[in-house]
């Protein structure tokens, strides 16, 4: 079981990113985490990062698949890995339908499909090559050259079970975002195990949405500056019902209210809000990623940052 940090927001410039990356850096966290960013491309900011000597452990929770085929997937994360000489987690999402249409001319029809055969595609660019692949997400054929770097984990994003399934036979890292602990533990992990057939189940790594409570604090305002699109999309606000916890992608508030008083916003005092990560291990999840966005978004970066500070030594105490 491991805690992770991640940079809750699309950064515009470079220096917002590396007080995070010293965190990391000081054996606070033990890998630094972007999703996509349409701001300063993620890839490229690791690499920015290791230039500056900040060599940390990376993930990408997730950047979305119609965006580069699995041949310059695989180079850009082999690529992250050699120069930060750190194990890199090259997480990878289906995008939303809307976004896939306007990529590639139409949605998938079976995303979970798609995502499988675009991972076993960047595994396969990863390793011995790839010959003849043809699925609904791309075609390909051809090898990397090949060279020495630190280990890259395929990972793909999973809220629902046929994701999880789909995921279990390729995915070395299943990443989950605003995933309830039981709902982990009862619907994602035996899907995963189921999808493993046997074989090495992936590695669970849940991004939580967390913060401190404090004068003026609201958490449905906070949680809603950075989730109102999730909340507003039909498969998230589908898991959440999965979870029992009451949510529409028409009511993106109403949606927020029932995450904060489930507690999957993980909100309130250090202890408690310690405590609500301190599930997810009990759960079965193998990285908990704290995201201090909504402070981040509403506050300013440093103070959701330093939000993620107190709260990753609280949960380095309550583990010692």
């Amino acid at each position: 079981m491991s805690y992770a940090l991640l940079f809750p927001l699309q950064p515009q410039h470079p220096e917002q990113v590396v007080p995070f990356a010293e965190v990391v850096n000081r054996g606070q966290a033990g890998r630094l985490w972007m999703g996509q960013s349409f701001g300063v491309e993620s890839h490229q900011m690791f690499a920015y990062l290791a230039g500056r000597g900040y060599k940390v452990p990376t993930g990408l929770g997730v950047t979305l698949m119609p965006l580069r085929h699995p041949m310059e997937a695989a180079g850009q994360a082999r690529s992250v890995a050699t120069l930060t000489g750190r194990p890199v987690v090259a997480g990878y999402g289906a995008a939303t339908p809307e976004m896939v249409r306007s990529l590639r001319g139409r949605p998938y029809t079976k995303p979970a499909t798609a995502a499988a055969g675009y991972a076993g595609a960047v595994r396969g660019m990863l390793g011995k090559g790839v010959s003849g692949h043809d699925c609904e997400a791309c075609v390909a054929t051809g090898q990397l050259p090949k060279m020495n770097h630190p280990t890259v984990e395929v990972g793909l994003g999973v809220l629902r079970p046929g994701m999880a399934r789909a995921a279990g036979g390729v995915a070395d890292v299943a990443v989950t975002w605003m995933t309830p602990p039981a709902y982990i533990k009862d619907t994602l992990i035996p899907a995963l195990t189921e999808g493993a057939a046997g074989g090495k189940v992936p590695r669970v790594a849940t991004v939580v949405h967390a913060g401190l409570a404090g004068p003026g604090r609201d958490p449905v305002r906070l949680l809603l500056s950075v989730a109102r699109g999730h909340l507003g999309s039909h498969h998230y606000t589908d898991m959440l019902r999965r979870a029992a916890v009451p949510a529409d992608s028409s009511d993106p508030g109403a949606g927020a209210r029932a995450m904060v008083e489930a507690g999957v916003y993980a909100y309130g005092t250090l202890d408690e809000v310690v405590a609500r990560l301190r599930a997810y291990r009990d759960a079965g999840v193998d990285e908990v990623i704290v995201n201090t966005g909504g402070v981040g978004a509403i506050e300013g970066l440093k103070a959701g940052l330093a939000d993620a500070e107190q709260i990753l030594a609280g949960l380095a105490d309550a583990d010692d």
